[in-house]
């Protein structure tokens, strides 16, 4: 519908950059974004860390748009919501992401956007939207056990990921 998925994965994929493996990130190893574990549940099999350091745009780009463009609906939500929303569904789980926006729009949070999450969504201005889910979601790092060690950078990229949907409205 609205095509923001290409520029979308660019913005993800300059947030998420190449290969880490910091001891302290409960996903592990991970490139371009997607962790061992998706890359393995992607292909079907277990994946080496030089397997991992090799991955491509190419590869990474058709799991972005199933696993979290697809799940929070991002084609159906105004322009830059779709921004904001896809960007937390990348770094903290569609469901994540997902009931956020519900409890914002005031619909039944079950992590799943539908019909009546868009619905919801219409019923409210863009930027809005995009300062309410910048709000929540600083929130939802803050509880997390790890903000002391990844804190200053999500904060950064939440911070970013507001000021360009904002662009985007």
């Amino acid at each position: 519908m609205r095509g923001n998925f290409d520029k979308c994965l660019a913005m993800v994929l300059k947030h998420e950059g190449g290969f880490v493996d910091h001891p302290k990130d409960p996903g592990g190893a991970t490139n371009m974004g997607v962790t061992l574990g998706t890359y393995e549940q992607w292909v079907g099999r277990s994946v080496t860390i030089e397997e991992m350091k090799a991955l491509t745009f190419d590869d990474v780009a058709p799991i972005y748009r199933k696993n979290y463009w697809n799940k929070v609906r991002g084609d159906d939500l105004p322009s830059g919501v779709d921004w904001a929303v896809f960007d937390w569904a990348v770094n903290s789980g569609p469901r994540n992401s997902a009931k956020a926006l519900q409890k914002i729009v005031m619909v039944t949070r079950d992590g799943a956007i539908g019909p009546k999450t868009l619905a919801a969504v219409g019923n409210h201005k863009p930027d809005d939207l995009v300062h309410a889910m910048h709000h929540s979601r600083q929130r939802f790092y803050e509880g997390l056990r790890t903000f002391d060690t990844f804190g200053g950078g999500w904060t950064r990229r939440n911070a970013e990921t507001r000021e360009s949907a904002l662009a985007m409205v």
